[in-house]
C-alpha cells in the first residue's frame, strides 16, 4: 500500500485481506475449524457488506433488514469476521473464543448465540431451504402490507451456499418450489471453489450446475474469477433487477487462497492451516507476521462505515413507517403487532367447543375446523401441507395461495389466473416433505407469522432435520401430522407410524401433542398458537373418534395444557386399584376397558397424556395426584413402548406397538395387535393380580 491515501483498490484489497486473516488466526488460536471457505470467499463477501447489505448493525433485528445466510455454517468464521468488523456487539475478544466454552462464535452459527445470526446452519443444504422461506415469508408480507406509495416491506434475502449445500437432496426441494414461485428477491452466491471435505468435487459432482438451476427457473449468472469485485458487483445488481426469478451466481474461487501449499486442497477445508502455513501465508499476501489478529485502523474504520448507514437506513424506514401509519393505521397496527411476535386480542374467541357424538369425528377434521375458525383473526397465520392438504384438512377456506403469475395463452398477462398471489396464506409445498420443513423454519426465523405445515405422520421422518433445527432455535413453527397410527389401515406398514411418536419425543424443546378427540384437538391449538419459543407437533388420527363430553369432563381444556390428567375417576370414595394411561385414539379403549373393569369390580381410573412434554414440566406435587406412585399403571398407545418407563414406574404394563404393522382395515389390524377391550382388560387384570402378589 503506497504510504499516502490508499486508492480505493487498495483499501478494498485491505480490507478483504482483513477478513481473511481474522479468520485464520481465529481458527489457529482455536486449533480447529474451516479456513478455506472464508479465504475463498472473503471478496465477494466483502462486496455483499458493504455495497448491497441493508442492515443495522447496532439493531440486528430491525424488521425490514436485507436477511444474510450463511448456508455453509461450517465457514462461520468469515461471518463472525464480517460482523465484528462491520459494528455488530461481537467484540475481538469473542472472536479469540471461537470454539470455545460459553463464547458467542460457535463452530457454525447459531440463532439466538450471536448478534447478526439469521439461522442455525450447520446441516448442509438447510441455510439453503431457510432462505426460500424468508423470501417467501418477504413476499407474503409485502403483498399484503404495502399499499400504493408505501413499501414498509422490502428487502432481500442473501446466502452463501456451497457445493455441499447444493448436493443435498434439501436444497433441490426448495431450489424447484422458489423457481416455480419466481422469487425475485432471492440471490445466493454459490462459492464454487471445487472442494468438498475430502476430495475435489470431480469425485462426486460433475453436474452442471448453471443448466440444474436454468432448470428450475432461476436466474443463473458465472463469474470466472471470485476476486473480481466489479464483476460481481454487476452479477448481483443484475439479480436485483430481475423481479420474477430468484437468483444463484456461480462464483469460481479457490479454497484457502492465498495458503502456498494448501489452495486448492480439501487439507485447508476443515483444519487449521497449522502455524508453519499461516506465517507462508501472511508472506504471500504481503500481511504482518505480527501481531496476531491485526486489524488496520484504516480497514476497520471502512468496514464501520455500516454503523451509520444503517442507522440512517433504519431512520429512513421508521419515517415510512410513521408516514403509512397515518394513511393506514389498521393495516400498521396489525403487522406492527406481528412484528412484535403478539397475538391479536380475541384470536381464540371463535374456536369450537365441540357436542358429545359418540360416532364423533377424526381429530385431522377437528384440526381442520378449528385452523378455520382460528384463520381470520390471526393474520399471521400461514402455511400448508406436503401435497396432502386433502386428507390433512389444513386448506384455509378463502384465503386464497400463496402462488407466482402463470402466463396463458390466452391471458400472456398472466392477469385472468390472478396476476400475483402472494397475499394468499395457502402454501403448496408439493411432495417435498424435507423443503417444507426448511423453508418453515425460513419463514418463523424471517418474523411476521405463525407458519404450519402437514404431512402424514409416517413422512415426518423426512423432515427430522429441520424440525431439529427449529427446536434448536426456538422458533415458533407449528406440524400437523395425521394418520398418526397403525389404524389408518390399508396403506400397509410402510404408511404406518410406529416409532415416531418416541423419536418426536426426543427432540428437546419440541412439544407434541396427541389429543383424544375433538375437544383436546382444540386445547392442543390454543397450546400450538401460545407457545411461541419453539415447535410444536400435533398428531392427529384419520379414524373417527367418539368427542368426549365437556359436561361430564369439565377438567378437558386445562388438562390438556398440562400435558396429562385425570378424565375418568374410578367408582366410589377408595384409590383407584389399577390406572390406564393413554394417548390419542386409544384414550377412548381406556374408557371402555375401564367400564368392564368396574363391572368386574376393579376400580380403574383413566388418565389422558396428550403430551409428555408438557406434563413432565408440572410441579412434582401435581403429577403424583394424576400418577399416585404404587398403584399398578397400563399404558396403551398403539406406537413403541420404549419411553413409557418414567411415567408409568416399575409396577407397569404396555399396550404397544413393537413391530411394523400391517395391510388390512384399520379397526381388524388394531385388533390382531391387541388395542381391543378385551385385551387391555385382561392384561389389566393380569397386572393388578402381579403386583398384588408382589406386595
Amino acid at each position: 500500500m503506497s504510504s499516502n491515501k490508499p486508492t480505493t483498490v487498495e483499501l478494498e484489497n485491505l480490507s478483504i485481506n482483513t477478513i481473511r486473516f481474522l479468520s485464520i488466526d481465529a481458527i489457529q488460536k482455536a486449533n480447529s475449524g474451516h479456513p478455506g471457505l472464508p479465504m475463498g470467499a472473503a471478496a465477494f463477501a466483502y462486496i455483499l457488506w458493504t455495497r448491497f447489505l441493508k442492515h443495522n448493525p447496532r439493531n440486528p433485528t430491525w424488521f425490514n433488514r436485507d436477511r444474510f445466510i450463511l448456508s455453509a455454517g461450517h465457514g462461520s468464521m468469515l461471518l463472525y469476521s464480517l460482523l465484528y468488523l462491520t459494528g455488530y456487539d461481537v467484540s475481538l475478544d469473542q472472536i479469540k473464543q471461537f470454539r470455545q466454552w460459553g463464547s458467542i462464535t460457535p463452530g457454525h452459527p447459531e440463532r439466538g448465540i450471536t448478534p447478526g445470526v439469521e439461522v442455525t446452519t450447520g446441516p448442509l443444504g438447510q441455510g439453503f431451504g431457510n432462505g426460500v422461506g424468508m423470501a417467501m415469508a418477504e413476499a407474503s408480507l409485502a403483498a399484503r402490507y404495502n399499499q400504493p406509495g408505501h413499501k414498509v416491506i422490502d428487502h432481500y434475502t442473501y446466502g452463501l451456499v456451497s457445493d455441499g449445500d447444493l448436493m443435498e437432496g434439501v436444497s433441490s426441494e426448495a431450489a424447484s418450489l422458489a423457481g416455480h414461485l419466481r422469487l425475485g428477491k432471492l440471490i445466493y452466491l454459490f462459492d464454487n471453489n471445487h472442494v468438498t471435505l475430502s476430495a475435489a468435487t470431480d469425485l462426486t459432482f460433475t453436474e452442471d450446475v448453471k443448466q440444474r438451476f436454468d432448470a428450475y427457473g432461476w436466474h443463473t449468472q458465472t463469474i470466472d474469477d471470485g476476486n473480481n469485485l466489479e464483476a460481481i458487483d454487476s452479477a448481483i445488481r443484475n439479480a436485483q433487477r430481475n423481479e420474477q426469478q430468484p437468483s444463484l451466481i456461480l462464483v469460481r474461487t479457490h479454497l484457502g487462497y492465498g495458503s502456498p501449499n494448501k489452495q486448492d486442497s480439501f487439507e485447508a477445508h476443515g483444519s487449521p492451516l497449522g502455524e508453519d502455513e499461516v506465517i507462508l501465508t501472511k508472506q504471500n499476501l504481503a500481511w504482518p507476521l505480527k501481531p496476531a489478529f491485526y486489524i488496520p485502523e484504516l480497514a476497520l474504520t471502512h468496514f464501520r462505515q455500516a454503523i451509520e448507514r444503517g442507522k440512517q437506513i433504519e431512520q429512513e424506514w421508521e419515517t415510512e413507517f410513521s408516514s403509512y401509519s397515518q394513511a393506514f393505521p389498521e393495516l400498521a397496527e396489525e403487522l406492527h403487532q406481528m412484528m412484535r411476535g403478539e397475538l391479536p386480542d380475541g384470536w381464540d374467541s371463535e374456536i369450537p367447543a365441540f357436542s358429545p357424538e359418540p360416532k364423533g369425528m377424526a381429530t385431522r377434521v377437528a384440526s381442520g375446523k378449528v385452523m378455520n375458525a382460528i384463520a381470520p383473526k390471526l393474520p399471521g397465520f400461514i402455511g400448508g401441507s406436503a401435497d396432502l392438504d386433502p386428507s390433512t384438512h389444513t386448506a384455509l377456506d378463502g384465503k386464497g395461495d400463496f402462488e407466482s403469475p402463470r402466463e396463458t395463452i390466452d391471458d400472456p398477462q398472466g392477469i385472468v389466473g390472478g396476476g400475483w398471489h402472494y397475499a394468499g396464506i395457502n402454501l403448496h409445498f408439493g411432495v417435498r416433505e424435507h423443503g417444507m420443513g426448511a423453508i418453515l423454519n425460513g419463514l418463523a426465523a424471517h418474523g411476521g407469522s405463525i407458519p404450519f405445515g402437514s404431512t402424514f405422520l409416517i413422512f415426518s421422518d423426512y423432515m427430522r432435520p429441520p424440525m431439529r433445527l427449529a427446536a434448536l432455535m426456538g422458533l415458533h413453527v407449528i406440524y400437523v401430522f395425521t394418520h398418526d397410527s397403525i389404524a389408518l389401515g390399508e396403506d400397509g406398514p410402510t404408511h404406518q407410524p410406529v416409532e415416531q411418536l418416541l423419536g418426536l419425543r426426543s427432540i428437546p424443546n419440541m412439544i407434541v401433542l396427541r389429543p383424544a378427540d375433538a375437544n383436546e384437538t382444540a386445547a392442543a391449538w390454543r397450546i400450538a398458537i401460545e407457545h411461541n419459543d419453539g415447535p410444536t407437533a400435533l398428531v392427529l388420527t384419520r379414524q373417527h373418534l367418539p368427542i368426549l363430553d365437556l359436561q361430564k369432563y369439565p377438567q378437558l381444556p386445562l388438562g390438556v395444557i398440562s400435558g396429562g390428567y385425570i378424565l375418568a375417576h374410578a367408582t366410589g370414595k377408595a384409590p383407584a386399584d389399577i390406572l390406564l394411561i393413554a394417548t390419542g385414539s386409544e384414550v377412548h379403549l381406556a374408557l371402555e376397558a375401564r367400564d368392564k373393569l368396574e363391572n368386574q369390580g376393579v376400580r380403574a381410573q383413566v388418565v389422558s397424556l396428550p403430551c409428555w412434554n408438557l406434563f413432565a414440566a408440572q410441579p412434582v406435587e401435581y403429577r403424583e395426584a394424576v400418577l399416585p406412585p404404587g398403584i399398578p399403571k397400563l399404558a396403551i398407545e398403539a406406537g413403541v413402548s420404549l419411553g413409557w418407563q418414567p411415567y408409568i414406574g416399575p409396577a407397569i404394563d404396555v399396550v404397544a406397538v413393537d413391530r411394523f404393522g400391517a395391510s388390512a382395515p384399520g379397526e381388524i389390524v388394531m385388533r390382531e395387535y391387541g388395542f381391543s377391550v378385551d385385551n387391555v382388560t385382561k392384561k389389566a387384570i393380569e397386572l393388578l393380580k402381579k403386583h398384588k402378589r408382589n406386595h
